[in-house]
This record gives C-alpha cells, sequence and structure tokens, in this order.
C-alpha cells in the first residue's frame, strides 16, 4: 500500500486528481518500514487561515454555547454576561482552548463540566438552585455538542486537504517512524510530515523522511517551509535540543515531546498530554515571551505592584532618612543591570555600603564596609523595596530572576551551563531562587538552575505563592547575620 503524507489516493473512494509526481511516472516501491512523503506543495492546501481558524473555532463555540444556555435557564442578560465572562475566563486559564491534534471533545467532558459549574456556584446567591443546576447542565451539554460538532467539521476539512498544518519531526528514532506512518494513514489529523532534522544522517527515520538539516537547523527550517507542529523525539535528545526547542518555540510553533518511555505518559493528568493514534505526546509549555504569558504577567504586576508601591512608600521614606543619617550619603544607589533578553535597566536601592572600589566589578564587601543598620537592610532585602518604582515602568517584573551587573553576566553565563537560559525573560524583584534562601553568597549554579525552572514553569499562582514566601523569607533573613556581598 502506498503510503502518503498529503493523501491516502482512493482509500475512501474518492477519486484523487493527479499531481506532477503522479505525471511524471511512477514510484518505486517503498522499502519496508519506509514513510512516502511528498514534497510541500502537494494537492494539499496550506492555507495561512489554519491557525486563525484553529484559534478561534472552540471560543467561538464556547461563545455560542454559553449564550445558548444562558437564555435556556431564563437568566437576565446582566447575571448571564457575567456567568459566560466566568466560563469563558476558566476555560482561557485551563488550557480548553487549545485544539489538540486527535480531535475528540468528549476526552475533556469532566472538566468542561467543571468549568460550567464553579462559575454558577459562585453566582448561587443571585440565582435559585434550580436555575444554577440548569444553566450548569445546558452549559455542559452544549459545550460538548458545540465543540463535537466543530472538530467534525475541521476533520472533515482536513479530509479535502484543507487547513492541512505543515509538522517537523526533530530526531530520528522507532517512535519517530510510528509516528510518521500514523499521520500518512490518517489524513483527519491535519498534519503533513515534510521531514526530519537529526545529527544522524542515514537514522531509520531520515531513510524514509527528507532529512532537511541538522537540530540546529530546526528554526531556521521552520520559517522556511512554514511549520506549526514539531515533534521532538526524546529518545534522540543531542546538546542541541533544548536550544533549538527554545528557538522554536519563540517562532510560535506547537512542539511536544515524544517521550523515551511511552509509559511516562502514564504519570501524567490525562488533561496535560495527548495520544495521536495510540502515541503517547506531550506538548511542551508555550514560549515564555508569548504575548499572552507576558501580558497576564504584566497585568499581575500592575494590580499587586500599584498596591505594594503605596504602602511602601513611607516606609522607604522613613528608611531613606534613616540611611541618609547613617552614612552621611544620598540614600538611593542606582546601578545599571541585565534586567531582560538584551535590556539593560538602571534599578535603585536604598543604600546599604559605603564607597570602596568599583561597585560594578567587586563581588564580595569588604570589611567595615556595611553598617549594623545596611547589614539589616540587606539581610531582610528591604533594600530593594525602590525598585518597585521599576516594576510599575515595566522596566522589572514582581517575580523573576533577579538582575545582575553586566560584567558578572557574562563572567558567569560563560562557566555556568544555562545561567544566559535565565535572561530569558524580565528580571524580578524577588524570585524562586530566593525565596528557597539563595541569595548572597549562595551557589550560582543552583540559583541559575532554580531560575530555569520558574520560566518554564511559570503561572500567575506560582508568581502569588513566591510574593507570599517572599515575607517569611525577609524574616529568616533579619535572624540571620548579615553576610558580605553586593547582590
Amino acid at each position: 500500500m502506498r503510503l502518503a503524507t498529503y493523501s491516502r489516493g482512493t482509500a475512501a473512494g474518492r477519486p484523487r486528481p493527479p499531481d506532477a509526481a503522479d505525471i511524471a511516472g511512477p514510484r518505486p516501491a517503498a522499502e519496508p518500514g519506509q514513510v512516502r512523503v511528498r514534497p510541500p506543495g502537494g494537492p494539499h492546501r496550506h492555507h495561512g487561515g489554519s491557525r486563525l481558524v484553529r484559534a478561534i473555532l472552540w471560543p467561538a463555540a464556547d461563545v455560542l454555547a454559553v449564550a445558548i444556555a444562558a437564555a435556556a435557564a431564563g437568566v437576565g442578560p446582566a447575571r448571564g454576561a457575567a456567568y459566560g465572562l466566568l466560563v469563558l475566563l476558566a476555560l482561557a486559564a485551563s488550557g480548553l482552548h487549545r485544539l489538540p491534534v486527535c480531535l475528540r471533545a468528549t476526552d475533556q467532558a469532566g472538566r468542561l463540566a467543571v468549568v460550567a459549574a464553579v462559575p454558577a456556584l459562585l453566582l448561587a446567591p443571585w440565582l435559585s438552585a434550580t436555575t444554577a443546576l440548569l444553566i450548569a447542565g445546558c452549559t455542559t451539554g452544549l459545550l460538548l455538542t458545540l465543540r463535537a460538532a466543530a472538530c467534525a467539521a475541521l476533520r472533515s476539512a482536513y479530509r479535502r486537504g484543507r487547513l492541512v498544518r505543515r509538522a517537523l519531526i526533530i530526531g530520528g528514532g522507532p517512535a519517530s517512524l510510528g509516528l510518521s506512518r500514523v499521520l500518512a494513514e490518517h489524513p483527519e489529523l491535519g498534519l503533513a510530515v515534510c521531514g526530519v532534522v537529526d545529527d544522524w544522517p542515514g537514522g531509520p527515520v531520515s531513510a524514509g523522511l527528507p532529512r532537511l538539516g541538522r537540530v540546529s537547523d530546526g528554526p531556521s527550517i521552520i520559517a522556511r517551509h512554514d511549520v506549526s507542529c514539531v515533534f521532538a523525539d526524546e529518545a534522540a535528545a543531542t546538546a542541541s535540543l533544548t536550544a533549538a526547542v527554545r528557538a522554536i518555540r519563540g517562532l510560535g510553533a506547537e512542539v511536544s515531546v515524544l517521550p523515551a518511555v511511552p509509559e511516562v505518559g502514564l504519570r501524567l493528568p490525562r488533561d496535560r498530554m495527548e495520544e495521536i493514534w495510540g502515541i503517547p505526546v506531550i506538548p511542551v509549555r508555550p514560549d515564555p515571551q508569548a504575548k499572552a504569558r507576558r501580558t497576564a504577567k504584566r497585568t499581575t504586576d500592575l494590580a499587586i505592584g500599584i498596591v505594594l508601591a503605596v504602602l511602601a512608600a513611607p516606609v522607604v521614606a522613613l528608611l531613606a532618612l534613616a540611611v541618609a543619617a547613617d552614612l552621611r550619603l544620598s540614600p538611593l544607589f542606582r546601578q545599571v543591570r541585565i534586567a531582560g533578553p538584551g535590556r539593560r535597566a538602571t534599578i535603585t536601592k536604598l543604600r546599604t555600603l559605603r564607597p570602596a572600589g568599583d561597585p560594578d566589578t567587586a563581588w564580595r564587601v569588604s570589611a567595615g564596609q556595611s553598617s549594623a543598620l545596611g547589614r539589616i537592610l540587606r539581610g531582610t532585602h528591604v533594600d530593594e523595596l525602590p525598585q518597585l518604582s521599576s516594576v510599575l515602568r515595566g522596566e522589572m517584573s514582581l517575580v523573576g530572576p533577579r538582575p545582575e551587573r553586566p560584567h558578572f553576566a557574562r563572567r558567569l553565563a560563560e562557566v555556568i551551563p544555562g545561567y544566559a537560559d535565565r535572561e530569558r525573560v524580565t528580571a524580578g524583584l524577588t524570585g524562586w531562587a530566593q525565596v528557597h534562601g539563595l541569595s548572597g553568597d549562595t551557589s550560582i549554579a543552583d540559583r541559575a538552575r532554580f531560575d530555569n525552572f520558574y520560566i518554564e514553569y511559570w503561572s500567575v499562582w506560582l508568581d502569588l505563592l513566591i510574593l507570599a514566601r517572599t515575607i517569611p523569607a525577609a524574616l529568616s533573613g533579619a535572624l540571620r547575620s548579615a553576610r558580605g556581598g553586593t547582590q
């Protein structure tokens, strides 16, 4: 049987129009284990509107479902709008607006029921029990029904060669070969593999798929072939895979991992993984600099930062007077630091040290450089409070990797693996490393590891958790003896 990524010929009883390859003559038979792939530009039409359709398909169905449910339950316009808004926000926050590769609405039935029920409970004081149950039940049923209809329409479009997305496989391995074959045999999945990139020419997959380059070439291939979906084979991971995946995420492509041990998926919640015709895949979180993520983080920074700035203003003013009287110097200290990807910013702190040497290149604090007041301010990190102004200006975030001086940022990036990766996002006033006691004269490698963990697994909830833990961390710092350093 001829396997083709872009068409199954007449398998469904429909004649397939001839393409250039057919006119040129018959192809040699595929060897066992090979997957026939037509070059990009075959009979399937890759529309630029595919991303738009996938982005709005389920949200549009959800809006319609909520509107019909509110009308059916007899809820007034104001309450219906409030309920609908809560449901849509919950769907977005839960990641339920993302279309999986296998379009099955029933896989999310339980989560949809919870999303429909919780807003009804929140509005219970303004709704009767019967109305709350009715609107939650109607919403659940309509969400499932309209999503199922949307999935059926999209699968039909895929079978006709419309809205098909190009996929790229990173790494050659048996799992990749199996996935390629499945995608070729099931056009209703809407993915057409354009090739593979790996660091082993002649590997098992590249023997049957076009080898488009090495793993490090992945980002350029993504743009050249208009790839929107990438599958990284964990079994064929190389040192260049992490850098390539991060660059690809920055281009807006969806990235999923084929686990080397399929049973790994059993340890993940069902809603955190996908399966493609029986093959488990693990979606990678969106790029840390994705617009939606940056918007959510900036909104959180402003909402909380304004409150903290108002509360901290009188404290900072009193401490500034105390510092001026203690050191007989200007109470504020300003310094240029790396504040984000390719950005520098001037941060402001309460002065805690007497001048000694070059503050931009001095790592340790000399004896007698800090007063008793300075040691207290540094130990509790209260000297960082003036940086709230940088947060409000958007130069910093409330939570993120601490900003470092350019001189040391360059040196540390040369000797500590992953250190430069922490500069992918905006620097923060506090961070995941800091609430674990990693500040001052502590392991820089550990700090980098904690910072990169935070970047990859960020959420609004994690930011709130870190902010809450910052207070006891500051109090414990007040109980410890102040240590030297210039952080």
